[in-house]
């Protein structure tokens, strides 16, 4: 089936025609909702989603030159846009668009006004469900509990995560390093990776622990193939998504990362990394108390804390 047919098959179950999803039809703006549900959209294309959620009536009848100056991109970024939900190009969402437009205008003032309803809040909902996921995850510890065994014997310990999983990288290096002796983290691609990465090898070290949250970026896959390369083990923290990284990585865990707003959230990764942590602390508890009586005493020595 063309790509057209497709996207317009899908829309059919929330557009007037198709199936309803229960006993009264979605309102227009869960419908919209839906329409851009599953797919992955960049920060710029939630830009232009977000406008067509807040303007729905009239800009599902702008022009492609028009939309793309209301929403300050360019043409092609709103031609893409349709492309990631599945149309051949913007005049076939449009034709999508119009009619859940027109049953938004034909509706009652309180149903108009859903299509600007609190999108927060849905982005909230939403961390709620990846929540729920991880939970349903952790229903059984052994594979978290032999992952945090793993990492708290390697030493040194490498933390891997690059452009946008930095923050994800950055946050368990340094709580890891409370507990674990030698803590090395990488936000770096390319040949500095690599280098570390030998390092981390030649020092001793066993196993790396890497995050790849959306959009995955080429240089992580290069860093993953350099650390196996080298010898050493890898455990993948990363969105639910198949790709070519679940293939280098020893060991996967996924976590779903918030993509209602224009940036990605990342509740559920800060979850299941909090618990790897918990692990690894866990593994060797004579250790870990030992370490955080050591770093107490420390901070209270030179008053890190107000």
């Amino acid at each position: 089936m063309p790509s057209d047919q497709q996207a317009r098959a899908r829309a059919a179950a929330i557009t007037p025609g198709g199936s309803p999803p229960g006993p009264e039809e979605l309102a227009p703006a869960d419908r919209l909702l839906a329409l851009f549900d599953g797919h992955r959209l960049s920060p710029g294309q939630r830009r232009i989603a977000q406008y067509l959620l807040d303007h729905l009536t009239e800009a599902a009848f702008l022009s492609i030159t028009e939309l793309a100056e209301r929403v300050g991109v360019s043409q092609p970024s709103v031609t893409r846009f349709a492309a990631s939900l599945g149309f051949s190009g913007y005049p076939a969402l449009r034709e999508v668009l119009q009619p859940i437009a027109l049953s938004a205008v034909a509706g009652t003032p309180d149903t108009r006004e859903q299509l600007r309803h609190n999108e927060l809040q849905a982005a909230v909902d939403a961390e709620i469900e990846n929540l729920e996921s991880v939970r349903r995850l952790l229903a059984d510890t052994s594979q978290v509990l032999e992952i945090g065994h793993e990492l708290a014997r390697s030493a040194p310990l490498t933390v891997l995560g690059l452009r946008i999983s930095v923050s994800l990288a950055e946050y368990f290096a340094y709580a890891a390093r409370r507990i674990h002796p030698d803590v090395r983290v990488v936000t770096r691609g390319g040949s500095v990776a690599y280098d570390a990465l030998l390092q981390a090898r030649a020092a001793g070290g066993s196993w790396v622990l890497a995050f790849a949250m959306p959009r995955h970026a080429k240089e992580t896959l290069a860093a993953l193939r350099a650390a196996r390369s080298t010898g050493l083990r890898v455990a993948l923290i990363t969105d639910p998504t198949v790709g070519p990284l679940v293939d280098e990585a020893d060991v996967v865990l996924t976590a779903g990362t918030g993509s209602r707003l224009v940036f990605d959230s990342y509740a559920a990764p800060g979850m299941l990394s909090a618990a790897l942590l918990q692990a690894m602390a866990d593994a060797d508890p004579e250790r870990t108390q030992a370490r955080l009586e050591q770093y107490e005493q420390a901070a209270d020595q030179h008053g890190f804390f107000l």
